[in-house]
């Protein structure tokens, strides 16, 4: 049976999009030429593997993919995805153009109008973007959701080289001064993919991190030698990227020359989690498959503190309102709080019955925690220093979870992803939902700014529609 999963997620801040991105246009001699090439590559990938990687890599790639699967059945027969036969391509040369013509003849312009509206992005559209696998084809989809409108589409997508495992937004490109609109995507390949988000019909990434070895071009390794699990851009040094990998290391990248810098590992197991610390520019929260959440000096390449947690670490956390403080989930069902100055856990909880592969606090709601599993449930919680208190549950019908984040401009929107066939993403809005609504919308600071913005505007409105009085216009004329 053929996948269609979503296997990763995240969100575009309002106003960093282009209003009108740019498009991709190749002649049929430029996309054979491409195309030629990337066959070339990826032959020679495959024949400079060596034995030992091979048999790692198919390994590790069988495992990653039955994750997927439902009660250890390999549903979407994820086996064979690295080993189809064929010409992926679809020669898709071919429809480059029609006749002669530069335009499909079959194709009417009774929509154009509309189609141009929506290739436009307002300032008050968020993107969404979605590492998706349906059937042998893995694919970035770009959608726009506007909440003022109540709109959800795909705007544009991107075919992708390989499974993607992780994804995360970011806005620098050392070909541009000016801030750009990228995302970054780790798959089943030692290779980072940076994406620029603001070209349609674009065939190669803007840039990539990593270089496979080659026998043939006489070329070393750059990089991780396996499948990249997560990716976290340094928010305060924007030109530094951290990656880890099955391979038990974790990179730190400079994107101005495309190199990493530092190298932290091997650890004992895979590094399956990543998150910079928010004001703490130097320090990186790791955890890995061996059971042990670290936080790392980077700079001094020392380890600050180390926890021990009850399963495998999924997913690592900060507490962006009380940077003190971090939220690890693992592979059974469990959700650890801890505090850097302490060496054991506040609390630890069973949240749910299997891994806890989706985490994420508000933007903007202080002690809302959403989690998602691949039990297909969905939960909020009110999180504090001693306990957390279970606010909401819902079991959904997307299937296993594999992904969740929050909305960066709205505090009670997510997004989640999961491997239902016929539905396999929703956008949840967490303030539709009324026992969730009463408890935290007084907190909400995005609200509570909104509503302070338009009281001064009320104000400043009523100050103008005044009629003052001029003192020297009384008595009698």
């Amino acid at each position: 049976m053929e996948a269609n999963v979503i296997a990763c997620t995240t969100w575009v801040k309002k106003g960093v999009a282009a209003a009108i991105p740019e498009k991709i246009e190749l002649k049929p001699d430029e996309l054979e030429k491409i195309i030629k090439e990337t066959q070339a590559t990826l032959e020679n990938n495959s024949d400079d593997d060596s034995d030992e990687e091979i048999k790692t890599k198919t390994q590790y790639n069988v495992e990653c993919k039955e994750e997927f699967s439902v009660a250890g059945t390999d549903e979407y027969n994820f086996k064979a995805y690295d080993n189809e036969s064929g010409n992926m391509y679809c020669h898709i040369s071919s429809l480059a153009s029609f006749n002669g013509k530069s335009e499909d003849p079959l194709v009417t312009n009774d929509d154009e109008d509309s189609d141009k509206d929506d290739d436009i992005i307002k300032p008050d559209d968020n993107l969404v973007l979605f590492g998706h696998v349906e059937g042998d084809a893995s694919i970035l989809e770009v959608f726009v959701y506007n909440e003022r409108e109540g709109s959800f589409y795909c705007h544009h997508d991107i075919l992708l080289s390989s499974f993607p495992l992780c994804i995360e937004w970011l806005n620098y490109d050392p070909t541009n001064p000016k801030p750009s609109n990228l995302c970054a995507i780790g798959n089943m390949t030692p290779i980072i993919e940076v994406w620029d988000l603001d070209l349609l019909d674009c065939l190669e990434p803007a840039y990539k991190l990593g270089q496979k070895p080659s026998k043939k071009k006489n070329q070393k390794r750059i990089g991780h030698k396996d499948a990249v699990l997560d990716v976290s851009w340094n928010h305060n040094y924007t030109h530094v990227l951290a990656s880890g990998s099955v391979d038990q290391t974790v990179l730190l990248w400079d994107l101005e020359n495309g190199k990493p810098v530092n190298k932290l590992g091997p650890f004992d197991e895979k590094v399956q989690a990543l998150k910079w610390h928010p004001q703490e520019t130097h320090q990186l929260l790791i955890g890995c498959a061996d059971k042990l959440v670290r936080i790392i000096d980077c700079m001094n390449e020392v380890p600050v503190i180390e926890w021990k947690a009850s399963g495998e670490v999924e997913r690592v956390l900060w507490n962006h309102y009380d940077q003190n403080y971090c939220i690890v989930s693992t592979d059974n069902g469990y959700i650890e709080y801890f505090d850097v100055r302490k060496s054991k856990p506040l609390w630890q909880i069973k949240a749910h019955e299997k891994e806890v592969t989706g985490l994420s606090l508000s933007t903007s709601c202080q002690g809302l925690l959403v989690s998602s599993s691949n039990d297909g449930v969905i939960k909020t919680w009110d999180i504090g220093k001693k306990s957390p208190t279970l606010i909401w549950e819902q079991m959904s019908n997307l299937g296993a979870i594999q992904c969740l984040a929050a909305n960066p401009d709205n505090g009670f929107v997510f997004i989640v992803g999961g491997d239902n066939k016929e539905h396999n993403f929703k956008v949840l809005d967490l303030m539709k939902i009324p026992t969730i609504r009463e408890r935290f919308m007084k907190r909400d600071a995005s609200k509570n700014s909104m509503e302070l913005r338009q009281e001064a505007m009320n104000i400043t409105e009523n100050i103008e529609n005044m009629e003052i009085e001029d003192p020297g216009s009384s008595g009698t004329s």
